[in-house]
């Protein structure tokens, strides 16, 4: 049967999913340009049509990946409820014991990118957007009267340092913590920024 003709955004979209796919499968290290056309039976030169080097089509399924993540999480934070309870959301998601997929992706990202600049900023940019979204939250429920903060990026940035710490001992090492243990230390953390009872958290 005939492949469907594709638009030139669709195919794009193809290819970056396959990419991801791929990446999570293989590593950045060792995923080729052959895997990508092979998985979904197209030649290597329409991969190479699209994203003219590995590195490119790399950092381009990073950010797909990694956008898509970021999406949801303005979707949780844009919930019309209390700040805190839509950091709480946030954080439980976000969580390496939560319902984001994409730590593999991300920890592979973050050690290509100690050899590669281009996913560096790629990367870069796309954790000062997680940081800025949760800092926007933070300053919204302090100017509400819901808890004290007189720097809402310093907090963002702690948060997400915590999670991301864990995230690697969870998916790099299965780490021995239950999964009631994670969500706890990273409920506490949250409380403590925001200068609140863990018990009013989850009330």
């Amino acid at each position: 049967m005939a492949r469907v003709r594709l638009s030139v955004a669709e195919r794009r979209e193809e290819l970056l999913r396959a990419a991801v796919e791929q990446i999570e499968v293989r590593g950045v290290a060792a995923v080729r340009i052959a895997d990508v056309a092979s998985v979904l039976g197209v030649s290597n030169a329409l991969v190479l049509y699209h994203f003219s080097t590995k590195e490119k089509l790399v950092a381009a399924a990073f950010a797909y990946a990694a956008e898509a993540d970021l999406a949801h999480l303005r979707k949780l934070l844009t919930r019309r409820t209390t700040a805190v309870r839509r950091l709480r959301a946030a954080v439980r998601w976000y969580a390496p014991t939560g319902q984001a997929k994409g730590w593999r992706l991300w920890i592979e990202g973050w050690a290509s990118s100690l050899r590669d600049p281009a996913l560096r900023e790629v990367a870069g940019d796309l954790d000062q957007q997680w940081k800025a979204e949760l800092a926007e939250v933070i300053d919204e429920g302090a100017a509400a009267g819901e808890f004290r903060c007189d720097d809402p990026m310093s907090v963002a940035w702690r948060l997400t340092a915590l999670l991301d710490g864990l995230a690697v001992q969870m998916t790099s090492y299965a780490g021995p913590l239950s999964r009631a243990t994670m969500l706890r230390w990273t409920e506490e953390a949250l409380a403590r920024e925001l200068g609140i009872d863990h018990a009013a958290l989850t009330a």
